[in-house]
């Protein structure tokens, strides 16, 4: 029995799909599947089997005040970060959407701590940070100014690395907002000209509006990196001092790696999962109501 015109599509389109999704569940799903299993068990030690625990493991990390710690640490981070670098991108893709002299230089130089690899933008900034020599005490001081230790005080560390994200972020999300801004056809702002319209006016009515599709995928994308901080942490400050930049991933990193205690690990990622899970359904539930995708 031959297969129908119908079926062969079906076949041939599936065949098409089959490389990525084999690649998907192979590298999405399934470790996301085993990583919830883990969570739910105890290892054995000394050749025992695994031991099934239920959420005990859930109700020891909720009784850990280093978890809690992180995790404020992490929410302050990500309230530092997604908010400033998207204001941040827009503003600089406003600025190089116009016609103005060496456009293209700029454009290059906003996106350039973006193509950096962030070992290397984080031994740059650790130069920057540097208690005696490092740039910024060294201007400080050249104002009459006594000097910060930036990465080694609790009180400031935290957000020095809120710093040194927001600038490697901000060019990343401003190609974005470049593209969408040059989408927009010309013709709304003629006619906001013809009537008068304030630039201000014609941003907030018009253009805004117009940009709410790629502010939610900027918006998600920036929860994302907010969460999935280990690299310039590993350079800077390793956690320290005293915990105060010690944020989710790298809390997994420290017991997976350093601790080998993998079931820890294994619970504080599914509940990471579930939190950017719930996070990014409400922001697609609550955004995609003011979003104009046409």
């Amino acid at each position: 029995m031959t297969l129908t015109a119908h079926r062969k599509l079906q076949l041939y389109g599936a065949l098409l799909l089959l490389p990525a999704a084999l690649l998907l569940g192979l590298f999405a799903y399934l470790p996301t599947i085993t990583t919830v299993i883990q969570s739910l068990y105890l290892p054995g030690f000394r050749g025992a089997p695994p031991a099934f625990v239920g959420l005990e493991n859930y109700r020891y990390l909720f009784e850990d005040p280093k978890f809690w710690q992180v995790a404020r640490n992490n929410l302050i981070y990500a309230l530092g970060t997604i908010p400033v670098s998207i204001a941040l991108s827009l503003a600089m893709a406003l600025l190089v959407n116009r016609r103005l002299p060496g456009r293209g230089l700029v454009r290059m130089a906003y996106f350039t701590p973006t193509i950096l690899p962030m070992i290397a933008a984080a031994n740059i900034w650790m130069f920057f940070y540097a208690p005696q020599i490092g740039l910024f005490n060294t201007l400080l001081a050249a104002l009459g100014f006594s000097g910060v230790n930036w990465l080694g005080d609790p009180s400031v560390a935290l957000y020095s690395i809120i710093v040194m994200s927001v600038w490697k972020e901000a060019g990343f999300f401003m190609i974005f907002y470049l593209a969408a801004l040059q989408a927009i056809p010309p013709e709304l702002k003629e006619a906001a000209d013809l009537e008068g319209t304030s630039r201000a006016r014609f941003f907030w009515r018009v253009t805004f509006p117009l940009l709410m599709p790629t502010t939610l995928f900027v918006l998600i994308n920036a929860l994302i990196n907010a969460v999935r901080v280990v690299d310039h942490l590993f350079i800077l400050t390793k956690g320290g001092p005293n915990n105060a930049t010690n944020l989710l991933l790298y809390y997994v990193y420290e017991n997976a790696f350093a601790f080998f205690d993998r079931t820890t690990a294994a619970t504080i990622t599914v509940v990471i999962l579930l939190v950017l899970a719930v996070v990014a359904t409400l922001k697609f539930t609550l955004l995609d109501r003011r979003t104009h995708y046409q």
